[in-house]
């Protein structure tokens, strides 16, 4: 009997164990669904989240996914010269780009010179700011405020890529540098060593009251009146290392935007070379206007035109010197002395390779007035 009591008393027991075991497993996968529900909970909570972020990412850059790059160059000039002592914060450029997809991209530059706006001078202007499709493997269309492509700097003048504090003044006074035009262009190549831009875009717009000097013509796409269209085209040839030969061509059929009637077309042409070997290198540039009408005949604008020549040779990867021979002369077509001659010795120091310091001595006869100094400046692009 006492045996069957204790047989009782251990399965009452075991039963209990078992009962209480089920109701543990019971809660437990209770507590389980819990915690998945409250998961799932969560992960959409985090997915929402994140479909926010990306929907305000889209929406600050108006609706457009893909690369959108930023970057900039800068130049401070010290300038002491029998013509002018100065401190100025020339440019301050910044790049903003964006690539929507491989074949569609947008590059503009903004500027800032001489460091800010008010009554006595400085500007502040959209250099570049256009759209650039492919439509071929060699071949693209911009549409924009376009760089006109024309010598050697108008293209690529960010300072650690040139020589002397001042950009050279035949690609100032004749091409002239830095020149924008509103309009369209396709550029490409017809091989691997030669390439071509033809641009259809808004012209000069000159007068009497500047002489007709070409550099005062430029409007900025401020506006810009476009009665009368210009056409450029440019071949480049690079077929043997280190060597480039380019020229091109523009042509205006009214140079005055038709508020002149002793005006009339325009034609530059204009042929440079770079050529480079080891540590040594070559800079030449030739451009030349013919202006047609009474107008710039009677004051010799007509024939407007320029050269410089520009040796230089890299000491080491840091130091580097050069000498520059430059002539331009905006009314080469009259009977007196309005040339200028220039003479420029000086050096680069590249600590970075996009970080310059310069310096160089100038010797300018102005028609005849002596202008000689020398100049400092410290130049970046990133």
């Amino acid at each position: 009997m006492k045996h069957t009591r204790l047989s009782l008393s251990i399965a009452g027991a075991l039963l209990l164990t078992s009962t209480a075991g089920m109701a543990d497993s019971a809660s437990l996968q209770q507590q389980l669904d819990t915690l998945k529900a409250e998961n799932q909970t969560i992960m959409e909570r985090l997915n929402a989240t994140m479909d926010q972020i990306e929907s305000s990412t889209d929406a600050s850059s108006h609706g457009s996914k893909g690369k959108t790059t930023v970057g900039g160059y800068g130049e401070l000039h010290y300038i002491n010269t029998d013509s002018t002592n100065e401190m100025d914060m020339h440019r301050f450029i910044l790049y903003l780009g964006h690539e929507f997809n491989d074949k569609i991209r947008f590059f503009s530059e903004t500027e800032v010179e001489h460091a800010q706006v008010d009554a006595n001078g400085g500007e502040v202007a959209i250099e570049q700011a256009y759209l650039e499709f492919d439509i071929a493997d060699n071949a693209a269309i911009r549409a924009g405020i376009l760089l006109v492509p024309m010598g050697i700097i108008n293209e690529t003048h960010e300072p650690p890529t040139f020589y002397g504090v001042e950009r050279n003044n035949v690609e100032k006074n004749i091409i002239p540098a830095t020149w924008r035009e509103g309009g369209v262009s396709i550029n490409g190549r017809l091989s691997h060593s030669l390439s071509y831009d033809v641009a259809l875009h808004s012209g000069l717009e000159i007068s009497s009251a500047s002489t007709y000097k070409v550099r005062k013509g430029r409007n900025g796409v401020r506006e810009a009146a476009a009665k009368n269209l210009a056409l450029t085209a440019r071949m480049k040839w690079t077929g043997i290392a280190g060597l480039e030969l380019g020229g091109g061509i523009q042509q205006q059929s009214d140079a005055s935007q038709s508020t002149d009637p002793t005006a009339g077309s325009a034609t530059l042409v204009e042929a440079h070379t770079i050529y480079q070997h080891q540590q040594f290198a070559l800079r030449a540039l030739y451009a030349s206007w013919n202006l047609d009408g009474s107008g710039p005949a009677a004051v010799g604008a007509d024939k407007q035109n320029g050269w410089y020549i520009e040796p230089s040779y890299k000491l080491n990867t840091q130091w580097g010197v050069f000498v520059r021979q430059s002539s331009w002369d905006n009314q080469a077509g009259n009977n007196i002395n309005t040339e200028n001659t220039q003479t420029d010795v000086g050096f680069n120091y590249w600590p970075h390779e996009d970080v310059v310091v310069k310096a160089n001595i100038q010797q300018l006869d102005n028609a005849g007035v002596d202008d000689n100094g020398f100049m400092l400046g410290v130049g970046y692009q990133f």
